[in-house]
């Protein structure tokens, strides 16, 4: 005897039910794989290497859990981090990081924005091309373009020949070796991170929203101020971690552009891993760092949950 129609209709939902939460299933467990493999493990390794001390030996530390009698003894300390957060160096290292890495987060988002939002407002033929030139400098070495930009802002570099020439200033401007070099390098090379979350979420916003507030009799810029900058909101923090968090840690812009006074926790982990060997005093200010940047991830996914609420 043939099932009803009703029944078949039954038996096929359940499949397709059952098929959707293998999906859902697959779709959350790679990238839980992932995150475990290329993030959580090697987290832990370096968690271990803060809690041991530095030895004469490969790798330049001491084992963490060691036996003595037939039993396993922990031999953890906490002095690495002790070092760290009371030494005046890595103090200033920590907060140079922070500091300079909040200006240029804070810069890039004010050139982004507009770039964004021009971008968002474009003809629908002119927004590939547009993209297209934001990330157009990723086809380059990162390593290239900012050691072009060391070139750049040298004493008898362009841009000072050039200030010289127009008239502005009558002697080289000293641009390179400063914190000024490493903020440009800075906003100049995570510029892209900052403007393709914002793009995303202006070019989805919904134009109704824009219309209705035009027929109320609402200004351009207060249509702007009270509902376009509101829906954004989760693009701008999106932008702003993807900026920020590399950008304080970074170590190739401070090495070439900045300065022996420019002190980022980049190139002082640099130092203490491949210098000094100190693996144990490195990796407890990695761990710092690492601390000190979960709490903008999680005012982001704070953030992002309430937009989804609204």
């Amino acid at each position: 005897m043939k099932p009803s129609g009703n029944a078949g209709d039954a038996d096929a939902a359940t499949d397709s039910a059952g098929l959707a939460t293998r999906g859902r299933t697959l779709g959350i467990l790679i990238p839980t794989i992932w995150l475990l493999l290329f993030f959580a493990i090697p987290f832990l390794f370096v968690v271990k290497i803060s809690l041991s001390e530095a030895a004469y030996s490969v790798p330049p530390v001491s084992d963490l859990l060691v036996w003595q009698d037939g039993w396993p003894v922990l031999q953890a300390t906490w002095a690495n981090f002790a070092l760290v957060l009371t030494d005046s160096l890595y103090v200033q290292a920590l907060y140079g990081a922070l500091r300079i890495a909040l200006i240029a987060t804070a810069l890039t988002l004010l050139i982004g924005y507009p770039m964004a939002y021009g971008i968002a407002r474009a003809e629908p033929g002119m927004r590939s091309l547009l993209l297209l030139l934001v990330i157009l400098p990723f086809w380059t070495s990162f390593l290239i373009r900012v050691y072009a930009w060391s070139t750049l802002l040298q004493d008898q570099g362009m841009i000072n020949n050039a200030l010289i020439w127009l008239g502005i200033v009558e002697e080289p401007v000293r641009m390179l070796n400063t914190e000024f070099a490493v903020l440009l390098g800075i906003v100049y090379s995570y510029l892209p991170f900052m403007i393709l979350p914002l793009y995303a979420t202006l070019e989805r916003l919904d134009g109704t929203l824009l219309e209705a507030s035009a027929d109320l009799g609402a200004r351009p810029f207060t249509t702007f101020w009270r509902v376009t900058l509101p829906l954004s909101l989760p693009g701008v923090a999106a932008g702003c971690l993807l900026v920020f968090i590399p950008a304080a840690g970074e170590f190739v812009i401070p090495e070439l552009l900045g300065g022996p006074d420019t002190l980022m926790i980049g190139k002082i982990l640099w130092q203490e891993f491949f210098n000094n060997r100190d693996w144990p005093v490195a990796s407890a200010l990695a761990t710092i760092l690492l601390l000190l940047l979960i709490g903008p991830i999680l005012l982001l996914d704070r953030t992002q949950s309430k937009a989804e609420s609204a």
